[in-house]
C-alpha cells in the first residue's frame, strides 16, 4: 500500500513500479488495474478504512471509484467490461465493492448504486450479461443481490444488505422451513431502506448471518424515494 498515491502498488525488489496510473491495466495485477484492487481486500474491510484515513475518506475513495472515467489504459485486457466509473460488474473482482458502503456506515449508497448495476448491467437479450458468466458468477451476484443481500467475505457466514428488486422473494430451504424477504412497493424510485424487520422485529443491522436465513423467517423492508437513517449507526455495520 502507498499512502502517497492511497493505491496499492508493485514494487521492483525495493523501489515502486513506475511510472504510476491507477487506470493502467498491466501485468502487476490479475484482470485488473490499480483502482479495482484498492478495495480487493474483502477480508479485512476495517483494515481497508484505517489505510484510507478512516470511515469518512473510505466512503470518498468509494465514490471516486464509481465516478472515475470509466476508460482503461495499458494493455487490453477483454475481461474488463459493464463499467460504472472503473467498477467493473463484468469481472468478478469487483463483485463485492458496492457493499462496502455499509460498513462505514452508508448504507443508501450500496442501495442505490446496486440498484443502478441491478438496472443497467443486467437484460434478457441474448448479451444480457456484462461479463464473462465464469461458472455463474455474474448470474449468482444478480439472483442474490435482487434478494438484498450479498455475501461479500468468502467464507464469512454474513450477508450484507442491498435493497431488494423485488416485492416479495421466498427462499425454500432443505431443512424444510422458508426465508422469505418482502419488500412492498420497492421500485428504481423506491430503493432506499426506511426501517427493517426480522421476523416482526425492529432491524437497524445491516447484515444478517446464515443461522439467521436457516432459522427461516421473514425479512420485511420499509422502501422510501429518499436515503434515510437506517443502518448507519457503527454499531449497526457489518465488520470484517
Amino acid at each position: 500500500y502507498d499512502p502517497s498515491t492511497g493505491f496499492f502498488r508493485a514494487r521492483n525488489n525495493t523501489t515502486w513500479h513506475a511510472p504510476f496510473d491507477p487506470f493502467e491495466v498491466n501485468f502487476n495485477y490479475t484482470e485488473a488495474n490499480a483502482y479495482q484492487y484498492r478495495f480487493a481486500a474483502p477480508q479485512d474491510v476495517s483494515g481497508m478504512m484505517r489505510l484510507s484515513g478512516g470511515r469518512e475518506a473510505f466512503v470518498k475513495q468509494l465514490d471516486a471509484l464509481f465516478t472515475a472515467q470509466p476508460k482503461t489504459t495499458g494493455r487490453q485486457q477483454a475481461d474488463i467490461t459493464g463499467l460504472v466509473g472503473q467498477y467493473v460488474q463484468g469481472n468478478e473482482p469487483s463483485h463485492h465493492m458496492a457493499y462496502l458502503y455499509n460498513y462505514a456506515g452508508q448504507p443508501s449508497k450500496t442501495q442505490q448504486r446496486v440498484r443502478q448495476i441491478l438496472d443497467e448491467q443486467y437484460t434478457d437479450k441474448p448479451d444480457g450479461l456484462s461479463g464473462n458468466e465464469d461458472c455463474g458468477q455474474m448470474s449468482a451476484w444478480y439472483v442474490l443481490s435482487a434478494m438484498g443481500f450479498y455475501p461479500v467475505t468468502p467464507g464469512s457466514p454474513e450477508y450484507v444488505i442491498g435493497t431488494p428488486l423485488f416485492d416479495k422473494a421466498t427462499i425454500h430451504l432443505d431443512n424444510g422451513k422458508t426465508f422469505s424477504i418482502s419488500a412492498k412497493g420497492a421500485s428504481a424510485k423506491r430503493k432506499y431502506i426506511q426501517q427493517a424487520y426480522l421476523n416482526g422485529q425492529a432491524w437497524s443491522k445491516t447484515w444478517f448471518t446464515h443461522d439467521d436465513l436457516l432459522a427461516g423467517g421473514e425479512l420485511r423492508f420499509d422502501m422510501t424515494d429518499k436515503p434515510s437513517a437506517w443502518g448507519k449507526a457503527e454499531a449497526d455495520c457489518p465488520v470484517a
